[in-house]
């Protein structure tokens, strides 16, 4: 029997993708899709730390076109990713999963606050551990949550699912022609300008050689093959 090639990850998800065929917020249909994917690594014994941004509610770099001020339109997007959370987890959990919510913001009543030995904690007890609220702060977006997260809990690997099969060196939904990488250095990424993560993030995981993995979720089995070891996505490293 073969074991998961990753003891320990940290799942990237985007808000966009819990909106499936809508066009604004959550399609139960997708939640029950990634609740099902998630638990089929679960059971192979991996610990999965998951934060979930929250563009399908708000995203706060949009903020300023509606007058509000960037900060507290980062604020408000921390939020929408608390909605997003909330609803992962019941789903995740209606499948039959023991999970956590985590939040950079202190709210009591819906998830508990972050603290990092607590989370490692839930993950060696075999607890999902979902990770709300970015990184409490604006002007950092929630793939910089993610790599921070990933390097504090001490994630093998930054994994980001996307609706494309990994990096390519132009848009694959506009340019037919584009090539895909297999695998790819953190400068490479950033000299041409590929934005896989925003800049901080990948300065991040190349400060702390925490490799990425851009891989298409929305293929049934996908993050399964993934984690067995198999060649899905484009993994980032130096």
């Amino acid at each position: 029997m073969s074991l998961p090639k990753y003891k320990r990850i940290l799942l990237k998800l985007s808000g966009e993708s819990l909106m499936g065929e809508k066009s604004y917020g959550i399609d139960p249909n997708m939640l029950n899709f990634f609740a099902e994917e998630i638990k089929s690594i679960h059971a192979q014994g991996v610990q999965v730390g998951i934060v979930i941004g929250g563009g399908n509610i708000f995203r706060g770099l949009n903020a300023h076109t509606n007058g509000i001020e960037r900060a507290t339109g980062d604020y408000m997007g921390m939020l929408a990713t608390t909605i997003n959370a909330l609803a992962l987890q019941s789903a995740i959990e209606n499948v039959g999963v023991y999970s956590r919510l985590m939040s950079a913001l202190k709210m009591d009543a819906v998830a508990e606050p972050f603290i990092r030995r607590r989370a490692i904690r839930h993950l060696e007890k075999g607890r999902v551990v979902i990770f709300s609220s970015g990184t409490g702060l604006p002007f950092f977006s929630t793939d910089t949550a993610a790599t921070l997260r990933g390097v504090e809990i001490g994630a093998e690997v930054v994994i980001k699912g996307t609706r494309v099969d990994g990096i390519y060196d132009s848009d694959p939904e506009k340019n037919p022609a584009a090539e895909m990488f297999s695998n790819i250095s953190y400068h490479e990424v950033i000299n041409k300008n590929l934005r896989v993560m925003d800049l901080t993030a990948i300065a991040m995981s190349s400060e702390n050689s925490l490799p990425i993995i851009v891989f298409n979720m929305n293929k049934p089995g996908n993050l399964l093959a993934l984690i067995m070891g198999e060649n899905v996505g484009t993994i980032v490293k130096q």
